[in-house]
């Protein structure tokens, strides 16, 4: 029986995947748990149509994240930090502070949790930071820790 699965279902496949199952497991587990529709024409013809979206979708949000990328490998993140006695950092610099420090110097919309830090900020200094904007997409930016 050929089944088209509505959601991931593990040793069987991925999620809008047509595939061939028992005609027992297919009519008997799958259909009354919503976890797969019957492969007829009409439904074929939707799940190709699903895919072919999903596809584009997924270049457009590639696209996007290529554009940003440019966009963050350009800038240089300045963060004024306190300094005491001896050139001492008080406290240390994250990633979640470089991250807002980017989004408020430059306005660009990137996920904090996207952001991290290449070395851990010891003290005055560059360092360099990477953004990863899509599972085939990162940047990297230089980050500048000044005395404030």
């Amino acid at each position: 029986m050929k089944v088209i699965l509505l959601q991931d279902v593990k040793k069987l496949g991925k999620k809008g995947e047509i595939v061939e199952t028992a005609e027992g497991y297919g009519r008997n587990y799958l259909l009354p748990r919503k976890l797969a529709k019957e492969a007829n024409v009409a439904n074929v013809n939707q799940a190709k149509q699903d895919q072919a979206t999903a596809a584009h979708r997924a270049a457009q949000q590639r696209d996007e994240a290529v554009v940003l990328g440019a966009q963050v490998e350009k800038v240089v993140v300045t963060l004024p930090v306190r300094i005491g006695e001896n050139s001492k950092m008080f406290g240390s610099v994250t990633s979640k502070d470089v991250a807002e420090a980017l989004i408020k110097q430059t306005g660009l919309k990137i996920d904090r949790r996207k952001i991290e830090l290449k070395t851990a900020v010891k003290g005055l200094g560059e360092y360099t930071a990477v953004a990863k904007l899509h599972p085939d997409v990162t940047s990297e930016f230089k980050v500048v820790v000044v005395a404030e």
